[in-house]
């Protein structure tokens, strides 16, 4: 096998799920960059939270396909050049790194759920299915995509395991699903806490007035000045 195959087919990968596509959608459409409210996370929730759903459905799109197409290469035209299945679960593993240390936004980048269901999608449809099905059931009855996010990142290394046994691509599933929970350490404590936000909940981007959240502090109104003739 020619290593160097392997080493392009990784570097693809990661450069192809490099691509921000929160912030570059965000820009195209005129929205503030996702990186500036609610989590400050670079990923469809958030910039559903702008408000724009049709950003949010193309963002999460494109952020899947990310994941999914790199595979979906390696698998179609790698065992040509000696790539096989495990590669090919690599390079889907690569693309993930490329969302969560995107080179071309100074390594800032998302938590990985879509580009990760991507990847997942290409390797095995079925785990895919299974994987999205349960981020699907735990986001509906509970409305917090971080933890529908964690229950399925959870659970897709023993679906793999279980169902279709230890495969090579199980290690490549193993450390994306660990990847994931780790990046969602921030969530966990608001979830702990009670203070998560929903699915859909709104967050207004910043401001002049970042932080200033009651209506009298606009338009220059003060709390403490009294209107002329009233003591």
């Amino acid at each position: 096998m020619d290593y160097v195959w392997i080493l392009a087919a990784l570097a693809g990968g990661y450069l192809v799920g490099s691509l921000s596509f929160a912030v570059i959608v965000s820009r195209a459409m005129g929205l503030a960059d996702p990186r500036s409210y609610g989590s400050g996370n670079p990923g469809a929730t958030n910039v559903l939270r702008s408000g724009s759903k049709p950003a949010a459905i193309l963002t999460l799109a494109l952020d899947a396909l990310k994941g999914y197409l790199p595979v979906l290469a390696v698998l179609a035209f790698g065992p040509r050049v000696g790539l096989g299945e495990n590669t090919a679960a690599f390079v889907g593993l690569a693309a993930f790194a490329g969302h969560l240390w995107p080179l071309f936004f100074r390594f800032q980048g998302g938590k990985g759920v879509a580009t990760a269901a991507g990847a997942l999608l290409a390797i095995n449809p079925w785990l895919g299915l299974a994987t999205l099905l349960t981020w699907i059931i735990i986001a509906a009855f509970f409305r917090y995509s971080s933890l529908a996010s964690l229950v399925a990142a959870g659970f897709a290394p023993f679906y793999q395991a279980l169902i279709w046994g230890i495969e090579p691509p199980l290690l490549a599933i193993g450390i994306m699903s660990v990847l994931l929970i780790w990046r969602h350490e921030g969530n966990i404590r608001k979830l702990l806490a009670g203070t998560e936000s929903k699915l859909g909940q709104k967050a207004a981007p910043p401001g002049p007035l970042q932080g200033v959240d009651r209506p009298h502090a606009r338009h220059g109104h003060h709390p403490h000045k009294h209107p002329k003739g009233h003591h």
